[in-house]
């Protein structure tokens, strides 16, 4: 099965590894790659989306520069995880590529508009650009074919004990494209923190001479700052490449329908994904306190090695 999509990225270690799977894989075809500030600020990543094109010789992908910032928080971004530049402190060289004179919005409505079939959404970030088109040309709703965006967990955060980082960003946007009624697929922390490339083949990557698997090789062994004086770690997850994956992948992944809402009070679940796992109604219920919720189909784990094989495969394919 043929999948048309659109990135969106905030372009760090894992959202560069997506992008090399998308590019490389026969049945996704990316009309557009769409820029979000998030794991590092806005310039980073789209320097970062053009480098990684670069690496992976992709044809001529229209880029575009889309929100500097969430649409009511100050601008955070995740360095300590990506590396000052967002992408490991690579040596990569600057990209020739040009980038399309529009923001990001305006690209994707146009591609929306202009395309013969519906297309899916790969959010890869902050889901404020996504939210932005939402509100500000919510006909675009009917050209979706569905958001897949790797964010939320049904279990515990990474940004904060119960708020993983994309949504913990921006968690208006979050809501705004949850509460949408465009299909969706949540690739959360649940899946996400469980497929991990093996330290040997990170290390048999990282001494190539094939310049995709030595840089591939370099995104995995980033080693990321401790937090509070923890030690530091290898990156070694493919992140969001996984979400990339789920598209083409399907059958290897616990795939379930649930409930979903995004907190956005103040506070500090601030940024959570509430997702109903009960398989019977509760207290809020019986009282008449809760209202309706839109579904997400959640991805909640993964054949591990199934996964990583698929990545590992699709991306080193000559």
């Amino acid at each position: 099965m043929n999948h048309s999509i659109i990135l969106d990225v905030d372009t760090g270690i894992d959202d560069a590894m997506a992008i090399m799977f998308a590019v490389k894989h026969p049945d996704v075809d990316v009309r557009a790659i769409s820029c979000v500030s998030g794991n590092t600020g806005l310039d980073n990543v789209v320097a970062n989306t053009l480098k990684i094109l670069d690496v992976v010789d992709a044809p001529d992908i229209p880029v575009a520069a889309g929100a500097t910032r969430p649409l009511i928080e100050e601008p955070r971004d995740a360095s300590y995880v990506h590396g000052a530049d967002g992408l490991g402190n690579s040596s990569l060289p600057v990209s020739s590529r040009a980038v399309v004179p529009e923001h990001s919005v305006e690209m994707m409505r146009r591609m929306l508009v202009e395309s013969a079939e519906k297309l899916t959404i790969v959010a890869l970030a902050p889901l404020t650009n996504v939210a932005l088109l939402l509100r500000m040309y919510p006909e675009c709703a009917d050209k979706i074919e569905r958001i897949l965006f790797m964010g939320g967990s049904a279990s515990v955060g990474n940004a904060t004990a119960v708020a993983e980082f994309n949504i913990w960003h921006d968690p208006e946007a979050a809501s705004i494209v949850v509460n949408s009624g465009v299909p969706l697929t949540m690739y959360g922390l649940d899946v996400f923190n469980s497929v991990i490339v093996e330290p040997d083949d990170v290390a048999r990557l990282t001494a190539s001479d094939d310049p995709i698997a030595s840089t591939l090789g370099a995104l995995l062994g980033f080693r990321m700052e401790g937090v509070d004086g923890g030690p530091d770690n290898a990156f070694s997850r493919i992140g969001d490449a996984g979400a990339v994956c789920s598209l083409v992948a399907r059958e290897f992944m616990n795939c379930q329908t649930h409930a979903l809402q995004v907190e956005t009070a103040a506070g500090y679940a601030r940024g959570q994904t509430i997702v109903d796992r009960r398989d019977h109604a509760g207290e809020d219920v019986v009282h008449g306190l809760a209202g309706p919720w839109p579904t997400a189909d959640v991805i909640l784990g993964a054949d591990v090695d199934a996964v990583v094989k698929v990545f590992l495969s699709t991306v080193l394919a000559g």
